[in-house]
């Protein structure tokens, strides 16, 4: 992957990971659902940072996770009509389209 590559996805992954953070903590006490998958997928994807900040062998695998958690996130706040679960859902299904494609280009290689 080049450097660009690298750079842009850390910024999404830097992006949901964010939005995300935000997102619990706004729906900490009416959403308890929404809240927790916010906190996975924030978690996930702090995680993805560092391992995409290293260079690791192992991003392509971590990414496919990834993908999963941010997917479901993203399902969740896309069922709630504020702009704070908006704006989650949206980063987290840019998350997860860049996931899959460092997941498959990994694959291949």
């Amino acid at each position: 992957m080049t450097q660009n590559i690298n750079q842009s996805s850390l910024e999404i992954a830097v992006q949901c990971a964010l939005e995300c953070e935000h997102c619990a903590d706004q729906c900490i006490g009416s959403m308890p659902e929404c809240a927790r998958l916010c906190r996975d997928c924030s978690q996930i994807c702090w995680t993805i940072a560092g391992f995409m900040g290293r260079g690791s062998k192992f991003i392509a695998q971590l990414c496919r996770t990834c993908a999963e958690i941010c997917e479901a996130c993203a399902k969740e706040c896309s069922k709630h009509d504020n702009s704070h679960c908006q704006s989650c859902a949206e980063i987290c299904q840019k998350a997860v389209e860049e996931y899959r494609k460092i997941a498959t280009v990994g694959a291949a290689v």
